[in-house]
């Protein structure tokens, strides 16, 4: 997959990696995904079905997570990279892909999977595979903060408290409800003093509870916080959570459920370089991974970066629905 210079709102012909079987590599987080061994078997049969060869199989650990792994994929000659377990997981294993003409593709695992949900890849291990087979392919941003990568979206204050304190058990049992939990327990933190500077410009004083910095738009439970982000354009939205009071954190969290373009104590603006400068430090995180506390949250975008297996229809959505497709 060398050509990248496609649309990718073109039909799948442009965006297809030829016609012939591809090699393929499996890195799955066995702490997050149940009945390893019956997943092993249900890939490997469908795609021997299609004519394709048995993929690698590649295991995560404490020490790799997984970046390893999809860079030793990449050097053994796979040209698609599934990955099944949850967003640290994946956000790992993107970082083993970006740059490379070897796509990455999303399995349901673990809990989150927050890009797999924005490009609107199925959530059932078998529909999974079959976009694999069907060879759509979408070249997507990453955004890199403190030397690492990320897909879906990093922030400083709040969200990332949140996403510390969310306890592992719970979010295993309970899904995204763990995150309102843990979430409650700092809505009386002090707010943030920031500047935020975007490509170059002068600095934003503000005060915020959470800054975000968004690849794509939807969050756990299917919330949009970021409507207008879409994840090929170069840019990053950038969104200040500023409510000071309960009544403000509820016409925030309505006017983020009815999807309304102007909501109370949310600022949003756009950019290829952010910097956000706090007063102290605070909690950070990348795709739900937690960073060191730091002062600073520094994103550069690197645009189409990384190939992702979508489903692509076999016509133009141009021509066939008068818009584009995402």
């Amino acid at each position: 997959m060398t050509d990248t210079t496609t649309n990718p709102t073109e039909p799948a012909p442009q965006q297809r990696d030829g016609d012939k079987p591809l090699r393929t590599a499996v890195v799955v987080n066995p702490n997050r995904v149940e009945g390893t061994d019956e997943l092993r078997q249900a890939i490997t049969d469908q795609l021997a079905a299609a004519g394709w060869p048995a993929p690698a199989w590649l295991e995560t650990t404490a020490e790799d997570p997984g970046t390893g792994q999809a860079r030793q994929a990449v050097e053994d000659g796979a040209e698609v990279v599934l990955v099944c377990g949850g967003d640290g997981t994946v956000r790992a294993v993107i970082e083993g892909l970006v740059g490379t003409d070897t796509a990455l593709a999303v399995l349901p695992g673990g809990t989150g999977n927050l890009l797999a949900a924005n490009l609107d890849v199925p959530t059932n291990v078998p529909d999974g595979v079959d976009t694999v087979l069907a060879r759509g392919r979408r070249q997507i941003d990453v955004g890199r903060a403190d030397g690492q990568v990320f897909a879906v979206m990093a922030g400083m204050g709040l969200d990332a408290a949140t996403m510390d304190d969310a306890p592992t058990k719970l979010k295993n049992k309970a899904g995204s409800i763990a995150y309102v939990f843990s979430a409650i327990k700092h809505l009386a933190d002090d707010e943030m003093h920031v500047e935020i500077e975007i490509d170059g410009g002068a600095p934003r004083r503000r005060r915020a509870r959470s800054v975000l910095i968004g690849n794509v738009g939807r969050l756990q439970g299917g919330i949009t916080l970021l409507p207008d982000a879409q994840p090929d354009t170069g840019t990053m939205e950038v969104a200040v959570l500023a409510p000071k009071n309960v009544g403000h954190w509820v016409q925030l969290l309505v006017g983020i459920a009815l999807r309304r373009k102007r909501v109370p104590a949310r600022e949003i603006v756009r950019g290829s370089h952010v910097v956000v400068r706090c007063d102290r430090p605070q909690p950070r995180q990348l795709d739900g991974d937690v960073l060191d506390p730091g002062r600073t949250l520094e994103v550069t975008v690197e645009p189409r970066s990384l190939w992702v297996c979508v489903h692509q229809p076999d016509t133009s959505p141009d021509l066939a629905e008068g818009g584009p497709h995402h």
